[in-house]
C-alpha cells in the first residue's frame, strides 16, 4: 500500500525525534511491503523565522492532501521568554487543530514493566496502569474569547462548549471503552463551572446507549489525586481541553519519563499523531532526547490507518529496546550505559527488520561491543 505523511518537524527536538520515527516507518515498509511518501512542511518557531507565521498555508494544503501527519514538537525559548511577543509558535498548534478539526486528542499512558523503577510512584501502585485519556482539543479556554484590559490590570479568558463538542468526543471514548476495560471516568468540575455541568448533561445522557460501559464521575481536584494514589482504576478518562492537557501531563510521572508519551489528535478527515513533550531546546542538536514518544506516535499512525501489524511491531520494538536497556539518559535507570537518540532509532528499526531473529545479540550489536554471530 501507498500513503502520503505529512511530516512536520517543528522545533528544538522535535527534528531529531521525528527522524528515528521515520526510520521506523521505513523499516515496517521494508517488511510490510508498503510505501510511505512523506512531504515535509514547517510549523512554529521555524516558520515564524522563515516566512513570519507559525502556520503558512502550504503547511495546510499538505497537511489536508495526507493520509496522516507526523508531528514533533513546537516552541522556542525567545518565546517563550517574552510575554509581549503578538506571533507565537503555539499559535501554529492550535490554528492547525482548528482548520483540520482535530477535535479528539488521545494519550495513552501505560506502567511498563521495564521502567517501573524509573517511576517516583511505588512499584505496587502503578504496576499494570493501562489509561487512554480523551482530551476534547478545540473547544474549551483555549479558544474562547481572550481580552485584556486597557490599563493592563486584568484579562479576561472565556470558556465555552456545545453540545455536538462534547459529544463527538464522547461517542469516541465510550467505543474505545467497549475494546478494553469497558469503563470511562469523566473528569470536570461540576460543582462550580456551567461547562463542566453541560458535560456531565451530554455524557449521562450519551452513556444510555451504551449499556456494557460503567461510567463514573470525577471532579478534576480528586482525579488529579487518584491518579497519583491508584492510577489502576482507571481505563478509559474522558475530560475537557484543560483539564485533559493537565491530567495527561501528570500521568507522564507514572511511565517513567513523558519522553515515552505518544498522543493522536483526530478529526473527521485528517489526523496528527505526537509526542506529548515539549521542544526540549536545551537538548536541541546534542543527540540525548528521548525518542521512543515519538515512534510510538507513528505505532498509533499506523494503527489509525489499519496497518495494525505493523503498528505492533514497533510497540514490540519499542518494548524490547526498554527490556535490553537501549535507551537514552532520561530513563536509563541503574543501567552504565545510555544509548543517542540516534542509536535508539537504529536499534528500533532493526529490530523490525530482523523481529524473527533470536535477538541475543541485539544488545551487544547496539553496544557496539564485539559478538559472535
Amino acid at each position: 500500500m501507498k500513503y502520503t505523511i505529512a511530516v512536520i518537524p517543528g522545533d528544538g527536538i522535535g527534528p531529531e525525534v521525528t527522524n528515528q520515527a521515520k526510520k521506523a516507518l521505513d523499516a515496517v515498509a521494508e517488511v510490510y511491503d508498503h510505501i510511505f511518501l512523506y512531504k515535509e512542511a514547517q510549523m512554529g518557531a521555524c516558520a515564524i523565522d522563515a516566512v513570519g507565521t507559525p502556520l503558512p498555508d502550504e503547511t495546510i494544503a499538505i497537511c489536508k492532501k495526507a493520509d496522516a501527519i507526523l508531528f514533533g514538537a513546537i516552541g522556542d525559548p525567545k518565546y517563550d521568554n517574552d510575554p509581549s511577543a503578538k506571533v507565537r509558535p503555539e499559535q501554529g498548534l492550535l490554528k492547525i487543530r482548528k482548520e483540520l478539526g482535530l477535535f479528539c486528542n488521545i494519550r495513552p499512558v501505560k506502567a511498563f514493566d521495564a521502567l517501573i523503577k524509573n517511576s517516583p510512584l511505588k512499584r505496587e501502585i502503578i504496576k499494570g496502569t493501562d489509561i487512554v485519556i480523551f482530551r476534547e482539543l478545540t473547544g474549551g479556554i483555549y479558544f474562547g474569547k481572550k481580552e485584556t484590559s486597557k490599563d493592563g490590570q486584568s484579562a479576561f479568558d472565556g470558556c465555552s462548549y456545545t453540545v455536538e463538542e462534547i459529544s463527538r468526543i464522547t461517542h469516541l471514548a465510550f467505543k474505545a471503552a467497549q475494546s478494553r476495560k469497558k469503563k470511562v471516568t469523566l473528569v470536570d468540575k461540576a460543582n462550580v463551572l456551567e461547562t463542566s455541568r453541560l458535560w456531565r448533561k451530554t455524557v449521562t445522557e450519551i452513556a444510555k446507549e451504551y449499556k456494557d460501559i460503567t461510567l463514573e464521575y470525577l471532579f478534576v481536584d480528586n482525579a488529579a489525586m487518584q491518579l497519583i494514589l491508584n492510577p489502576k482504576q482507571f481505563d478509559v478518562i474522558l475530560t475537557d481541553n484543560l483539564f485533559g492537557d493537565i491530567i495527561s501531563d501528570e500521568a507522564s510521572v507514572i511511565g517513567g519519563s513523558i519522553g515515552l508519551l505518544a498522543s493522536s489528535s483526530i478529526g473527521k478527515t485528517s489526523a496528527l499523531f505526537e509526542p506529548i513533550h515539549g521542544s526540549f531546546p536545551q537538548a536541541k542538536g546534542k543527540d540525548i532526547a528521548n525518542p521512543l514518544a515519538s515512534i510510538l506516535s507513528a505505532a498509533m499512525m499506523l494503527e489509525h490507518l489499519g496497518l495494525d501489524e505493523e503498528a505492533d511491531a514497533i510497540e514490540r520494538a519499542v518494548e524490547k529496546s526498554l527490556t535490553l536497556g537501549i535507551t537514552t539518559e532520561d530513563i536509563k535507570g541503574k543501567n552504565k550505559y545510555s544509548a543517542s537518540t540516534s542509536k535508539v532509532g537504529d536499534f528500533i528499526s532493526d529490530y523490525i527488520l530482523n523481529q524473527h531473529d533470536s535477538n541475543l545479540n541485539f544488545k551487544n550489536i547496539h553496544m557496539g561491543q564485539s559478538t559472535i554471530i
